[in-house]
C-alpha cells in the first residue's frame, strides 16, 4: 500500500471496529472501470461492488451497491426504496451530492446518510470489495458486517 494513505472510509471503518483490509491497484489520474478494477486486483468481479447514486421522483437521493459486472435495474431499485421511478445522478453532480467524484464513490463517508441498498448477491460471498474513497484503493469486508454498519438493506436490484 502507498505510504501513509488513509482515506476517510478507512478511518470510519477503523473507528467503528469494522474488520476490513485495504487493497491497492495501479491507476492513473482517471477513474478505472469496475471490471478493470477487479482484474487489476485479481478478484472475482461478482465480489467487487460499485456504488451508484440515483434520484427518485420524490427528489430524494439513493445509493445502490452492485457488482461491477452487473447493471442496475432502475425499476427494481425504485421498488426496493419505495419510489415510483429513479434516474441516475449525472457524474458532474456527484461531488455536490455525495462528496465523492466518479471512481471514488463509496457508500461510507458520504455528505449525507442516504438510504442505501446492496444487491442481494453481496450475501453470497464471504467478503466483498467497495471503494475506499480514493481511486486506486478498495476495502475488503464481510458483507453482513459492512451492510449492518452502513444500515443498508438488501434487495434484488440488478439485471441478470
Amino acid at each position: 500500500m502507498a505510504k501513509n494513505v488513509k482515506t476517510n472510509v478507512m478511518r470510519i471503518l477503523e473507528k467503528a471496529g469494522v474488520r476490513h483490509s485495504v487493497l491497492q491497484y495501479p491507476h492513473g489520474k482517471e477513474a478505472v472501470e469496475g471490471n478493470e478494477v477487479a482484474r487489476l486486483m485479481g478478484q472475482n468481479p461478482a465480489q467487487v461492488f460499485k456504488t451508484l447514486v440515483a434520484k427518485g421522483k420524490s427528489g430524494e437521493f439513493y445509493v445502490f451497491d452492485i457488482p461491477v459486472n452487473s447493471q442496475l435495474n432502475l425499476k427494481k431499485a425504485a421498488a426496493a426504496v419505495g419510489e415510483k421511478s429513479l434516474e441516475m445522478t449525472h457524474v458532474k453532480d456527484l461531488v455536490k451530492i455525495c462528496g465523492y467524484a466518479r471512481g471514488n464513490v463509496s457508500p461510507i463517508g458520504m455528505k449525507s446518510n442516504f438510504v442505501t441498498t446492496f444487491d442481494f448477491s453481496a450475501t453470497e460471498h464471504s467478503t466483498i470489495y467497495i471503494s475506499a474513497g480514493k481511486i486506486g484503493f478498495q476495502v475488503e469486508a464481510e458483507p453482513g458486517e459492512l451492510i449492518e454498519f452502513i444500515g443498508a438493506s438488501i434487495a434484488d436490484i440488478t439485471d441478470k
